[in-house]
This record gives structure tokens, sequence and C-alpha cells, in this order.
């Protein structure tokens, strides 16, 4: 039987002095306010300090609808590296503020059969808005046959009382009409995913929320 080790990673957040505040993460779920982290953004640019990158991190095993007795787990560890992938000759030749790398595992026990299907893939994107992120990988390794797509996470880190979720680009309908009227399935874009609607049973996730950078050309 295949097993993915569940990573927890307990982060103290220290905010304002008045506040005297430090949030402690329970099972992997660390919760954090969106006030303060934008505000810790905002300082860290003033006083010429680099903003924390936009992170996600976590393992989990959620609930999905359709097959409500599998077992399902995901691993992510994603890390913005903003205007990193450049498209020389186009207007985004410098790269975009959601680059990104990292790796996502995931893995489906069927329940009837016992047999476990997992893939891999290598992080390209991740945007983030306070305990919500998106993003995309491209699969590198996988028992089902699609090595090469593009796969879209959407995670909602909660508040730390059960209500982390989770949402992946192939648990719900992505399809499309072509103009022969033949539908197909359309390719993820990057950063594209649906909402977070799978409810997380163990473990979760940690989003670092940071605002979006502008390039470094920006106004010349």
């Amino acid at each position: 039987m295949f097993r993915i080790r569940t990573r927890v990673s307990v982060r103290a957040v220290r905010g304002v002095a008045a506040a005297g505040l430090a949030l402690a993460a329970l099972t992997g779920i660390a919760p954090a306010s969106a006030t303060a982290t934008a505000t810790g953004a905002a300082s860290a640019q003033q006083d010429g300090r680099a903003a924390r990158p936009a992170s996600v991190s976590g393992t989990a095993r959620i609930s999905y609808a359709f097959s409500p007795e599998d077992e399902i787990w995901f691993t992510v560890d994603a890390l913005a590296t903003p205007y990193t992938r450049r498209f020389p000759g186009t207007n985004a030749a410098e790269g975009l503020p959601t680059d990104a790398r990292g790796t996502v595992h995931y893995s489906h026990r069927k329940a009837d059969t016992g047999k476990v299907y997992s893939a891999e893939a290598q992080v390209d994107c991740l945007s983030t808005g306070g305990p919500v992120a998106t993003l995309t990988a491209v699969v590198t390794r996988s028992d089902v046959g699609n090595t090469g797509e593009r796969i879209g996470l959407s995670i909602y880190q909660g508040s730390g009382h059960g209500d982390a979720r989770l949402g992946f680009s192939w648990g719900v309908a992505n399809m499309d009409v072509g103009a022969d009227g033949k539908p197909y399935q359309p390719v993820v874009g990057t950063c594209m995913a649906p909402a977070p609607f799978a409810p997380v049973l163990r473990g979760g996730f940690t989003v670092h929320h940071t605002e979006l950078e502008a390039p470094k050309t920006a106004g010349r």
C-alpha cells in the first residue's frame, strides 16, 4: 500500500507588539491574519527589505463527493519566484509575478479494489489572496497516463477549526465544445483552478500571502 508521510509544520506568527499574539499551527494548519500579513509586507517594502515570497505547503487527505470511500491525499510545496519564466517577444518578456516553483504529489486509493494511483508534478504558477491560493503544476510522473499535462489546485487554509478545503481541476467538469460541436477537455492555464470544493479530513495547508510584485522595469 502506498503511504504518504504527513509533514506537520509549526509556525509562530508574531504580530504588532501591542497585540502580543502568537498563532501556532495545528495539524499543519496555521491560521494567519491577512491584515497583519499585508502590513508586514508593506513595512518590509518601506524599509528596503524584500517581502517574503508567497508560498503554500502541507499534506492533507480530502473528501471527494463522487468517491467518498476512497482515500485521496495531496502534498504541496510551492514557492513564488516572480519574473523567472521569461517569454521573449511577448508582453511577459520578463516573466510573470505569479511564476513559481515546487512540487505537488497526490495519490488516490480505491476503496473497492485497494489499488493506489499516484502522480507528481512541478509547480509553474502560484497566486495567493489571504488564506486562499491557486497554483498549477505540470505532471512529470503519473500512473494514469497524463504526464505532461498541467493541473490546477486551489487551497483554502481555513481558520484552524476543520474548515480547510482543496479543489483540483480534474475533479469537476473541465469541458468545452469545439467549433465542430464535439466536447473536449481544454488545457488548464497557469494559475487556473476551480474553487476549493473538497473538505480536508486530516492534515492541512499553510498559505502565506504576499502582494503581487511589479516588474523592476515598470515605469521606465
